[in-house]
């Protein structure tokens, strides 16, 4: 039998929207310059791809509706890799892709994703944020997923090229950002148990707003002590495609009881908490935030190092690891 579901009420995250809210407000400042990437920090520099940027805007979107759903932007890029070396990548009309049936992505699950945004600033500039970051990210991924990974120049420059081919599709300031989904996957045929012969680099966009449906408002967040996101020594760390659609279950059953998402404890003690299934947490109380250390269990994400090294600057105390008993 299921046990009773624990809710962190609004006591609690009340406190942690506000911490979002910085992260609104930042994005608004200067200061968002100096946490985005100087190699993208002006998308309009370099690298214009002026044939593939329609004229057209994109006035039939409602962006003040904009949700967290799939609206395909026009154009994605693809880059193979074989033998460790990565061809001159290219975009092309967004569309469908061919995968052998043997494909190791298919089969075995070998495959990485990373996600980012695009944001439109008041004069009309598209920033990109910390894309190196994300760069390092799958870099790392890769690594332990058995498979080559584009530098970091590829990688920006992939991300780039997608998003000022999709520039119309970015929402105007303050009304969403166009969310960039790079793709690292062992497309090539393998039919035993063994890294891909080839590889395929894809990126691809998509218009969105807040992920979730109450935005900066407090989520209340069921904590699951049945299922595992992660376990010592697997791939919890890495954001591997495999890591997903395990916790598909867990959120369901949440949502279905009217939670927001699902959070985590960590699967030996069962007392520590993780993260989200889709986002890391917070716990602000005071002058101290506290979060979960990334030990292999947890991923490393791009906003929360962010987040630590803001709070950190505003003469916040971060600690970790963050044990469940202490925010009852």
């Amino acid at each position: 039998m299921m046990r009773p579901a624990t809710m962190i009420r609004n006591a609690c995250l009340r406190n942690f929207s506000q911490s979002l809210r910085v992260g609104s407000a930042f994005l608004k400042s200067g200061d968002f310059c100096r946490y985005t990437s100087q190699a993208a920090a002006s998308l309009q520099q370099d690298c214009e791809p002026s044939a593939y940027s329609d004229d057209e805007s994109a006035d039939h979107m409602d962006w003040d509706n904009l949700g967290f759903g799939l609206t395909p932007a026009d154009y994605m890029y693809t880059m193979k890799c074989s033998n460790d070396y990565f061809e001159k990548g290219r975009l092309s009309r967004y569309g469908k892709i061919e995968l052998s049936p043997s494909s190791g992505v298919l089969n075995y699950g070998q495959g990485l994703f990373e996600g980012m945004k695009a944001y439109r600033k008041e004069d009309g500039q598209l920033v990109l944020f910390r894309p190196d970051q994300n760069a390092i990210r799958l870099q790392t991924g890769a690594e332990r997923m058995c498979m080559p990974s584009p530098s970091i120049d590829q990688f920006i420059d992939a991300v780039k090229q997608t998003a000022l081919a999709n520039k119309r599709w970015v929402p105007p300031p303050g009304k969403g950002s166009l969310y960039i989904r790079p793709l690292l996957v062992g497309s090539g045929p393998i039919l035993g148990l063994a890294p891909a012969p080839e590889y395929t680099f894809l990126v691809f966009a998509s218009p969105v707003g807040n992920y979730f449906k109450e935005g900066l408002a407090p989520l209340n967040l069921y904590v699951e002590d049945e299922f595992h996101r992660a376990t010592p020594g697997g791939a919890g760390g890495v954001k591997a495609i495999s890591n997903y659609a395990p916790v598909l279950k867990a959120i369901s059953r949440a949502k279905n009881r009217g939670f927001s998402d699902v959070l985590y404890l960590d699967s030996v003690n069962k007392k520590n908490l993780e993260e989200v299934s889709s986002c890391n947490i917070f716990i602000l109380k005071g002058n101290i935030i506290s979060t979960p250390a990334t030990s292999g269990t947890i991923l490393a994400g791009i906003t929360r190092k962010s987040i630590i090294e803001i709070a950190s600057d505003c003469g916040f105390q971060v600690r970790y690891p963050l044990l469940f008993g202490t925010i009852r």
